[in-house]
């Protein structure tokens, strides 16, 4: 499964990642492991590019099972996004079939039995991802009727997959008190093992999901602190490390009306003094020359610092590239007039202190501190930014 730190840095609909769906498990089934193993560009290619795997044979649940396997030796190199879709698809529904087939063959405790049945819901889930309503409320339902399997771990998936289920319904109607109840769910789950990487990464995806949700601040404080209690108790170090990282989460939480503490280095490597914009309104602006969204903002800021920078406005970019050279660049090419800080990552750009410090996870986040040092809100892209600094500055020469 892809790591807790990519994990964190995803959308909700990544919780699909996290519950081992086809998409990032290591399954039989997993379309992503097809695409790996895609190698020869000249092979035969059906309608629209994408190749045709054919009719499902019959066979034992072993032969069944590798003819899957066989799947994964298709030499195809998807040239679009919707070729691989396609392809995607094709797996998903002959995994589907040839699941019921061997379901059709065995009988709970069979050996083939456990693997038939996550393959099945696994792939049902890809189609629901891919569009198919039918396919995801089957899934839903498979899910519902495998909670209460005797077999513990597919019990486990099949309760995961239910909670993914019910979060799709939560934040697409913005139900802040239905989130507020996955949250006790995942935490019942992780207080009953810590260890485990998926359950954790469920954890991570819904807790930073809620603080986005209009209204969802508090409930995503109980998260962090409810599933950061469990992964301090962990002995799995990945999970640990989510746990420090919620450390930072509640700290950037509790800011507004708090002073916050800034520290880093200025590109020219002396260290930032927070003395040098003390009585001053500050925007910290976390964000880095690859993000897209950063660099869309930009014209906005910089028109605010132009406007108010006079009476007293500063604003301290703190970069998350690992290209020094790059961020030099681009500094150089658009102008940029303000201070900012950088540090050379030894692993991810992530990693810039101050981005842990306060529970970065994604760019760009901006946060306004008023005259008195403390912070007045972090939300303020766009023209909330204007709109906050021309109240600040209404009484300004």
């Amino acid at each position: 499964m892809p790591s807790l730190s990519a994990c964190l840095r995803r959308a909700w609909p990544a919780l699909v990642c996290a519950a081992g769906v086809v998409l990032a498990s290591g399954g039989r089934a997993s379309a992503q492991v097809v695409v790996d193993d895609i190698a020869d560009p000249k092979a035969v290619k059906g309608a629209d590019g994408v190749p045709e795997i054919g009719e499902v044979p019959d066979g034992t649940p072993e032969e069944l099972m590798e003819f899957i396997d066989g799947l994964r030796t298709k030499n195809f190199r998807p040239t679009s996004r919707e070729q691989a879709m396609a392809f995607f698809k094709q797996v998903a529904t002959t995994s589907t079939t040839v699941a019921e087939k061997i379901l059709a063959q065995s009988k709970p405790g069979d050996d083939y039995y456990a693997k038939a049945s996550k393959m099945k819901l696994e792939s049902l889930t890809m189609l629901g991802q891919l569009g198919d309503q039918q396919a995801a409320e089957d899934a839903a339902a498979y899910a519902e009727s495998l909670v209460d399997s005797d077999d513990k771990q597919l019990a486990d998936e099949a309760r995961k997959m239910v909670l993914v289920g019910e979060a799709r319904k939560v934040f697409s109607t913005g139900d802040v008190e239905g989130a507020g109840k996955l949250v006790e769910k995942v935490g019942a789950m992780l207080a009953a093992n810590p260890d485990d990487e998926q359950t954790a990464a469920l954890a991570v995806q819904l807790a930073g999901a809620v603080e986005h949700m209009p209204g969802g601040e508090e409930v995503a404080r109980t998260a962090y602190e409810s599933f950061g209690a469990s992964f301090a108790k962990s002995s799995n170090p990945q999970v640990q490390a989510a746990g420090k990282s919620f450390e930072g989460m509640l700290r950037r939480l509790s800011l507004p009306g708090n002073e916050m503490e800034i520290t880093g280095t200025n590109l020219d490597g002396t260290p930032f003094n927070q003395k040098s914009v003390a009585g001053k309104v500050v925007l910290v602006d976390f964000w880095a020359t690859w993000c897209g969204p950063c660099i869309a903002e930009m014209p906005n800021v910089l028109a605010a610092y132009e406007k108010y920078h006079a009476k007293g406005f500063e604003v301290v970019g703190v970069s998350l590239d690992t290209d020094r050279d790059a961020l030099e660049g681009f500094l150089k090419e658009k102008e940029i007039p303000w201070t900012i800080l950088y540090e050379q990552p030894e692993g991810e750009g992530w990693q810039h202190p101050l981005a842990t410090q306060y529970g970065i996870t994604g760019i760009p986040t901006v946060i306004l501190i008023g005259r008195d040092g403390k912070v007045i809100t972090m939300d303020v892209r766009g023209e909330k930014l204007g709109e906050q600094l021309s109240k600040l500055f209404k009484d300004a020469k």
